[in-house]
């Protein structure tokens, strides 16, 4: 019997849902776009129509990798975020609700500091938080800095498709060593770091364990060894009244903030995100 793109979505979503995953309308959508080659309104606009036995094998196929744990963004390509659509390869991690937060105070930040802020997006992955907060503080500059050559090439397509190449310059970086003479003056320094201890990687969800970048994922024997570091040899990056913010773990916003203080950050501020999981936190350099 011939299947409408309706009945596959159904279909797909139903497996999907009956795997277990979580936001498994959003991702049997995102498949059958891809699989398709339409927009989602060109998907919606065809509900009723019929798919071709080619059509449903390939969906067949991305629902097979999708079952076996491979992330959807890897299978397609793309995400979203922060109403960005942003490419996403394996170098990168998939950006997350959870990292809209972090994004959302570099905005904040970046207006307050008017025309000419400039905000460093450390440890920059797919670029997703310097460029949300490039394309919604349009007075400010940006830089994209990261060490691995596949997540800077990310960034860089991520800069072209989002159109922001007279804002945004992509750097290569080590977040652990001192920041080199030319980067300074900053106004903020966005960073979400590896933040999960060596020992628990091993049980993570295998969707993270076996697909997203360890690089990424690898913050040292207690998750805080980012934090450390770029809280001491960063600050030198951060103008006067500059700010440092960080996206932190569950469980971990007291040792950062504790971090800061240590280091000499006023004005401390713990926030919390959607979840009501305290998941960013940012200091100030007064003096």
């Amino acid at each position: 019997m011939a299947t409408t793109y309706n009945n596959l979505f159904l279909d797909t979503r139903a497996r999907l849902k009956k795997a277990g995953v979580e936001s498994a309308q959003l991702e049997a959508r995102e498949i059958i776009c891809f699989a398709a080659d339409k927009s989602r309104e060109q998907f919606y606009r065809d509900m009723s129509l019929y798919v071709s036995g080619a059509m449903e094998q390939r969906v067949e196929e991305l629902v097979r990798r999708r079952l076996a744990g491979e992330p959807v963004a890897y299978i397609i390509g793309e995400w979203e975020f922060y109403g960005l659509s942003l490419d996403i390869s394996r170098d990168v991690l998939i950006p997350r609700l959870d990292t809209e937060l972090l994004a959302e105070r570099g905005i904040l930040k970046a207006r307050e500091s008017g025309e000419g802020a400039r905000v460093l997006d450390l440890c920059a992955g797919s670029g997703c938080v310097g460029l949300a907060v490039a394309a919604n503080a349009p007075e400010c500059r940006v830089v994209l800095a990261e060490l691995s050559e596949g997540a800077l090439r990310v960034c860089k397509q991520n800069v072209r498709r989002n159109e922001l190449n007279a804002r945004v310059t992509c750097l290569s970086v080590n977040a652990l060593e001192a920041p080199s003479s030319a980067l300074w003056d900053f106004d903020a320094i966005v960073c979400n770091p590896p933040y999960i201890p060596s020992g628990d990687i091993p049980n993570l969800d295998i969707s993270v364990r076996d697909y997203e970048p360890v690089m990424a994922l690898d913050g040292g024997a207690d998750g805080l060894d980012y934090y450390h570091v770029i809280a001491s040899k960063w600050k030198s990056a951060l103008r006067l009244g500059g700010t440092l913010i960080f996206e932190v773990g569950m469980g971990q916003a007291g040792a950062v903030e504790d971090i800061l203080d240590k280091n000499g950050y006023e004005d401390i501020k713990v926030l919390p995100d959607t979840q009501n999981i305290l998941r960013v936190v940012e200091g100030t350099i007064n003096n």
